[in-house]
C-alpha cells in the first residue's frame, strides 16, 4: 500500500509515531541510554532549529509532538535523530540488524487548542495507561514529563564518535565519558499555550497529569491490579517484544472538529491532485509545477 504525501502546512503541531522492528525492547530505559536520547534531541535540535513540545521514549515506540516548519525540517531532524539513537541503542544492546520497523509517521494536528491539548494528554498517558506506571513522572526513560512546568529544559549527553574512533586508531585511551558534551534540549508549550504566561501553563500541566494519576489510579483499583513499575521495567531484556500489540489504523489528521477535519482532508486533496499532475509532467520530461511544501521525485523539496 503506497504512503501518504508528506503533507504538513507550514508551523503546524505535528504527532511524530517510530516503532522498533517487531516491537523489540531496544529503546528499554537504561542510565546509560535516556541521558544519549536526550543529548541527540539536543543536537537535533541546534542543528536543524526544530520547536519540540513533547516527548516519551517507551521501550519499543516514541512519541514526539514537533512544531516544524515544513515538511524538509521534519525529514532532515527525524533522520537524524532516528539513525543516531539506532546507532546508539544498538551499541549499547548489540543489536545490528534493522532498528526502526518502518518510516516514522507524522500526524498534523489541527490548530484548535481542544486538538492540541488532546494530543498532548494522549502523549503523557503513556505508560499510564498500559498499566507499566502509575505516573507520567515515573517513566525511567526518556521523557519530557519531569521537564514540564519546571525548567522547560533538560540536559544530555552527545558523544563525538568520531574523534573517539580516531583516538582508538591511535592507541589512545578512551574513557567513557572523554569525548561527551553536555547539551540542553529546550522545550516550548504547544501552540496554543506558547502566548500564555509561564506560571498559567505551569497549572495547566500540573492539572492534566494529576488529571491522568487519578484515571490510572481508578483504572488499576477496579481491575484490582498494580502498575508495572521502573524495577521490571528496566529488568526487561532489550530483545524481548510484548505477547501481542494492539494497532488501529492511524487518522491522517488529529481535529477536535468535524469541519476542522474536512477542510484538512480539502487541503490534502489539492495537496495530492496537484502533485500527481506535477509527477506525470515531470515523468514525461516536461516542466513541473510541484506544490509547495513537496518533495520532488528527485528528493529534492519545494520551499513553501
Amino acid at each position: 500500500m503506497a504512503r501518504d504525501l508528506r503533507f504538513i502546512p507550514p508551523n503546524s503541531l505535528v504527532e511524530v509515531t517510530c516503532r522498533t522492528l517487531q516491537g523489540r525492547f531496544l529503546l528499554k530505559p537504561h542510565r546509560d541510554l535516556t541521558p544519549i536520547i536526550l543529548g541527540v534531541l539536543a543536537k537535533a535540535q541546534e542543528r536543524y532549529l526544530m520547536t519540540v513540545c513533547a516527548f516519551i521514549y517507551l521501550s519499543n515506540h516514541c512519541h514526539l509532538l514537533l512544531q516544524p516548519e515544513d515538511a524538509w525540517q521534519l525529514a532532515r531532524f527525524m533522520n537524524y535523530v532516528n539513525a543516531n539513537i539506532a546507532k546508539e541503542a544498538g551499541r549499547l544492546y548489540h543489536w545490528r540488524e534493522k532498528f526502526w520497523g518502518r518510516r516514522y509517521r507524522a500526524i498534523v494536528v489541527s490548530n484548535e487548542p481542544e486538538a492540541e491539548l488532546k494530543r498532548l494528554r494522549y502523549l503523557l498517558s503513556q505508560g499510564c495507561k498500559e498499566g507499566l506506571i502509575d505516573s507520567p513522572r515515573n517513566w525511567p526513560g526518556a521523557t519530557s514529563a519531569n521537564a514540564h512546568n519546571k525548567s522547560w529544559r533538560l540536559k544530555g549527553l552527545w558523544f563525538d564518535r568520531t574523534a573517539e574512533f580516531k583516538a582508538r586508531r591511535r592507541g589512545e585511551a578512551a574513557p567513557r565519558l572523554r569525548f561527551a558534551e553536555e547539551v540542553e534540549l529546550e522545550l516550548t508549550p504547544v501552540p496554543s499555550w506558547q502566548s500564555q504566561p509561564e506560571h498559567k501553563v505551569n497549572t495547566r500541566l500540573r492539572a492534566l497529569v494529576r488529571e491522568i494519576e487519578a484515571e490510572t489510579e481508578e483504572r488499576l483499583r477496579e481491575a484490582k491490579d498494580t502498575p508495572m513499575g521502573a524495577e521490571a521495567i528496566l529488568a526487561q531484556s532489550p530483545h524481548g517484544q510484548p505477547r501481542r500489540s494492539d494497532r488501529s489504523p492511524a487518522p491522517r489528521f488529529h481535529a477536535h472538529r468535524g469541519y476542522v477535519r474536512r477542510r484538512l482532508e480539502h487541503a490534502y486533496l489539492r495537496f495530492f491532485y496537484g502533485y500527481r499532475e506535477a509527477a506525470k509532467r515531470f515523468s514525461e520530461g516536461k516542466k513541473a509545477q510541484f506544490p509547495p511544501g513537496a518533495f520532488l521525485p528527485s528528493s529534492r523539496f519545494v520551499p513553501v
